[in-house]
């Protein structure tokens, strides 16, 4: 019965640190909506309503990313290749305060698409 005992212990600390070392899936939850990495800057507005605040940080280069249809051994059916060439996206930051109960949260865009979601402390009454 003890090494029972101690193949659940092991699994059960392997588990935690894996969770420790897992990127964080950080997700945004406006009513019953929820804003992921990727969304559209427009649907994140219209999902959580017009932002406290707006900054423009500038821009970015990143690779431009082509997506082909692969063969059948790749899960989702695209396979991601380099296009030989970068473009140039705009940065910009928007604030969403949800009152003084609940933590305000700053939503990064590049070229439009939310890349990061951070807390930005509690908010406030306007």
């Amino acid at each position: 019965m003890k090494p029972a005992f101690q193949n659940v212990a092991i699994t059960v600390v392997l588990t935690c640190s894996l969770l420790l070392v897992s990127d964080a899936a950080w997700a945004l939850r406006c009513g019953t909506r929820l804003v992921i990495e990727g969304m559209h800057e427009s649907r994140v507005v219209a999902l959580c309503g017009d932002p406290v605040s707006t900054r423009q940080l500038g821009y970015v280069l990143r690779p431009y990313i082509i997506k082909q249809p692969a063969g059948i051994s790749v899960a989702d059916g695209t396979r991601h290749t380099y296009g030989g060439y970068h473009q140039e996206l705009d940065v910009k930051e928007m604030l969403f305060n949800f009152g003084p109960h609940k933590l305000m949260r700053l939503i990064r865009f590049e070229g439009g698409r939310v890349t990061e979601i951070r807390t930005a402390g509690y908010g406030y009454r306007e």
